[in-house]
């Protein structure tokens, strides 16, 4: 936000220079970025008329003006392409020093004598450019010094304000801070109703009250839009970086920096019908100011009439309503647009204007009224016309919740008491409406700070207005216990630690995703979509942590890196009943050569059983019951896909990126992927003393043809089962098949150990174990040894 100091002081006078303004914002946290003066520094620059101009007699692009200075007529040779009698420009006479210690002298052009040099904007540090004489009213007094009659002596401040702060968008809303800040009164120029004179008026319609709760226009007839804008108006605006344009447009860009609120000015005769607040239909085009077409988004907020498109609600006007130069009857808008439903539409056109920039941020739901009648004054004032009454349509505007501002609290989070008078001085400086009650004070904000919500608002406030520098340095105090720190839970700096000491990488990644990677990856849950994605790419919440991952994954294989091991720890979000459901998550990725390259190695790719050895030695001292079991996704691979559960409830899964999203990601070797609720992992068994057996153990291998469909987990559960408590150690150690099975069919070897702890077993003991299994497998599988 740019603005003129002057035109602050217009509204409130801190007895203090510019210097001191600018640190008493910035403390209060409107940081001033910059401080420039609004013109350069120069002299004997005065108010002067051409009254005639000739022909270079030996240059064809040079004039030869005779200039009224107000005391006499000096000859003055000049090139500027809009030189002409009748015109007042500003003189720089002899002796004068312009911009850059550059000094008038008389001088000979071409053989003609000039004294003095008659000046654009660009050359007295007005403008940056400008294409020929700076034309001045024909109201200014010849003679007059241009610094005294523009009034020049003045700095514009820039503020980087944060977005919370959309109340200082504006002279009216930075006023209002500092007078609070210098301890002075603010009181807001008068702005009486404009009476109407006509009885016209537009019908208006609001069909999306929730986006526009209120909605503003009046109409006014016979204007002149030629007439040019004063002075005084062109120079406000210059001094907040706005170009005068007409004056209509003029005044609506006024009200906005004046008073916060966007306005906009529709030629009357081209709205057909009244005018319309709805929702965009499918493949509704519309061409803006700037001159380009676009195609609405569905669902998008525009004004329109009963025929077309008007304008992008909040963001910019279209052309084909537009005021020109031929206008003669205006429809004036005014209006309030929830900030939720307006953030992001503008960029998602590739736009952000002044307008756009605000709404998204809060403008005062209070103010539309206020604004139409003072653009109205300035309207007639400059350009005449007749007024009709102001229509208005109403929804559910935004309810101001009271807070309660507790005593005790000040003094407990600021290190500092404040007297009663300071705390309501403060709040009530700043607008709010406060009361007093047992204990504290009940605060109602004011309709323009959208960002004052619950009791650490208000204190913020006061503390930022009382001085940040005049806080206390306390130190703080409180009871600290030591938490107990249970061994059956490890954090998840442990299981970090580990992921780590196998190889991977931690990645962190955006918890929003591309739409596109969602639907690839999410098996049709429904995900969260932003209101205000910062990109088109990066709108939905993601439901699995695997897209971050894999796009993390495609960015490296695109520099070189084909042996990837990523994991990532984080929230995934859910829709449900209460809201957004967040389930804290890890996943993991490898891809590439099993062991880095060396002399050694082989080249082997990792494989399935490389990233389930990786997550069973995490899942390796759970206290639950971890199994897997084969599943299906549509964005794994069939077959090398499976389930994680914990207790019997499914909390991950484990498999190979489905080859076509492997192609299509353009991943030249297989990728393996694994997704698991972090709570399994944080749940551990706490180490125990077993004391070792003195006695040998006796092993006993089985090879086993079962069906070829059969999972080996299942078949070692019903050994685990059989084999008693002798049983010390099961192996699963070869799987064949081949020559010599059947082909639907498998052979599973197992190596079974068996041990006491208090004595020898004999043979009889482990056969009757061994037979048993067998008898169990073969009842419940139809397995049979293999000869």
């Amino acid at each position: 936000m740019k603005f003129s100091e002057q035109w602050l002081r217009e509204w409130v006078n801190p007895s203090v220079d510019t210097e001191q303004l600018a640190a008493r914002l910035t403390m209060a946290g409107l940081e001033v970025d910059a401080i420039d003066p609004v013109a350069g520094e120069f002299s004997g620059v005065v108010v002067a008329e051409i009254v005639a101009a000739e022909p270079h007699p030996d240059a064809e692009k040079l004039q030869v003006c005779r200039v009224n200075n107000g005391t006499e007529e000096v000859q003055i040779v000049c090139g500027a392409k809009n030189a002409r009698p009748g015109i007042k420009v500003p003189l720089a006479t002899l002796g004068a020093i312009l911009p850059g210690n550059f000094k008038i002298k008389k001088a000979k052009l071409r053989g003609v004598e000039s004294f003095g040099m008659l000046c654009a904007e660009e050359e007295l540090g007005l403008a940056e450019k400008s294409d020929g004489l700076m034309e001045l009213p024909l109201s200014a007094p010849l003679g007059e010094d241009i610094r005294q009659l523009l009034n020049l002596d003045d700095a514009t401040i820039e503020l980087g304000l944060t977005p919370n702060r959309a109340d200082c968008l504006s002279v009216r809303g930075i006023a209002r801070e500092a007078a609070v800040l210098s301890d002075l009164s603010f009181t807001e120029p008068a702005n009486g109703e404009v009476q109407a004179t006509i009885s016209d008026v537009l019908p208006i319609t609001v069909q999306a009250p929730s986006d526009c709760p209120r909605y503003l226009g009046r109409v006014i007839k016979n204007v002149d839009v030629s007439a040019p804008s004063p002075l005084w108006l062109q120079e406000k605006l210059r001094r907040c970086g706005l170009r005068s344009i007409d004056a209509v447009v003029d005044v609506t860009n006024f009200i906005l920096l004046e008073l916060g609120q966007p306005m906009h000015a529709f030629d009357l005769d081209k709205i057909q019908g009244g005018v319309v607040v709805r929702h965009a239909n499918a493949k509704e085009s519309l061409s803006l100011l700037d001159g380009q077409t676009i195609e609405v988004n569905e669902g998008a907020l525009l004004i329109a009439d009963e025929q077309q498109p008007l304008a992008l609600a909040g963001i910019m006007g279209g052309e084909p309503s537009s005021v020109t130069t031929n206008t003669a009857h205006l429809f004036l808008e005014a209006a309030f647009f929830t900030p939720e439903k307006i953030a992001g539409r503008a960029r998602s056109y590739g736009l952000h204007t002044d307008s756009s920039h605000r709404f998204e941020r809060g403008v005062d739901f209070e103010l539309p009224r206020r604004a139409i009648e003072r653009a109205t004054a300035l309207i007639v004032e400059i350009c005449g016309g007749d007024v009709g009454p102001i229509s208005e349509a109403e929804g559910e505007l935004p309810a101001r919740e009271p807070i309660v501002l507790r005593e005790s609290r000040i003094e407990k989070l600021l290190g500092m008491a404040l007297s009663g008078d300071e705390v309501v001085s403060i709040l009530t400086g700043l607008g709010m409406l406060v009361t007093e009650v047992d204990g504290g004070w009940r605060v109602i904000a004011p309709s323009w700070r959208f960002d004052i919500g619950i009791e650490v608002d208000l204190l913020e406030e006061l503390a930022r207005v009382y001085g940040y520098n005049r806080l206390p340095v306390t130190p703080l105090h409180d009871t600290l216990t030591i938490r107990p720190a249970p061994e059956s839970l490890r954090g998840m700096p442990l299981i970090r630690q580990q992921l780590v000491a196998r190889g991977y990488q931690e990645a962190v990644t955006y918890s929003f995703i591309d739409p596109a990677m969602h639907e690839a990856m999410s098996e049709g849950e429904a995900g969260v979509e932003l209101l205000n994605p910062i990109s088109a790419d990066m709108s939905i919440m993601r439901t699995t942590l695997l897209p971050g991952l894999l796009k993390t994954a495609m960015h490296n294989a695109k520099r070189q890196q084909s042996r990837i091991r990523l994991f990532e720890s984080g929230l995934r979000f859910l829709k449900s009943e209460d809201g957004v459901k967040q389930i804290p998550t890890v996943a993991g990725l490898i891809t590439g050569r099993r062991e880095p390259e060396n002399w050694t190695e082989n080249g082997e790719l990792v494989d399935f059983y490389d990233l389930k050895a990786d997550l069973e030695s995490l899942l390796s001292v759970s206290t639950a019951d971890i199994s897997f079991s084969a599943g299906k996704y549509s964005a794994l691979h069939p077959g090398q896909t499976a389930d994680i559960y914990c207790n019997d409830i499914c909390v991950g899964r484990i498999g190979a990126l489905h080859p076509s999203l492997q192609a299509e990601w353009d991943f030249v070797n297989p990728v393996y992927l694994f997704e698991i609720d972090q709570q399994p992992l944080l749940d551990q068994r706490v180490p125990e003393f077993m004391e070792l057996s003195r006695f040998p153990e006796v092993r006993r291998d089985l090879a086993l043809i079962v069906d070829k469909e059969l999972a080996a987990a299942e078949l070692l559960a019903v050994v685990k089962k059989t084999a008693g408590e002798m049983l010390s150690d099961l192996k699963l150690f070869d799987i064949y098949q081949g020559k010599g099975i059947d082909p639907e069919r498998k052979s599973l070897a197992l190596g079974l150990t068996f041990r006491h702890s208090s004595r020898t077993l004999n043979e009889e003991e482990v056969s009757q174990s061994v037979d048993a299994v067998v008898l169990a497998l073969k009842e419940a599988f139809g397995a049979s040894l293999r000869n």
